[in-house]
């Protein structure tokens, strides 16, 4: 995390599947510590409906299935 306040960037991807400290943790910690208004974007092998919700109540804004359609990440990145 400290290199995330190093850096201070607008948009965040994070793997839910860490070691140690899962994704959604990493999220929670994360707004918690001064990333509020930072584009937190969940990118999981897991996109039921259950796991979207929970990326969600974890702070994500956006969950991405796993193999991430590269152009379509740029264009909802670029739309927002």
């Amino acid at each position: 995390m400290s290199i995330a306040h190093e850096f201070k960037p607008d948009i965040l991807l994070l793997d839910i599947g860490l070691p140690g400290l899962d994704g959604y943790e990493l999220a929670r910690r994360l707004r918690a510590e001064g990333f509020e208004s930072a584009l937190l974007v969940a990118v999981s092998g897991y996109a039921l409906e259950a796991d979207i919700e929970r990326s969600r109540a974890a702070g994500f804004d956006m969950h991405l299935a796993k193999p991430v359609d590269i152009d379509h990440l740029v264009a909802t990145l670029a739309a927002r």
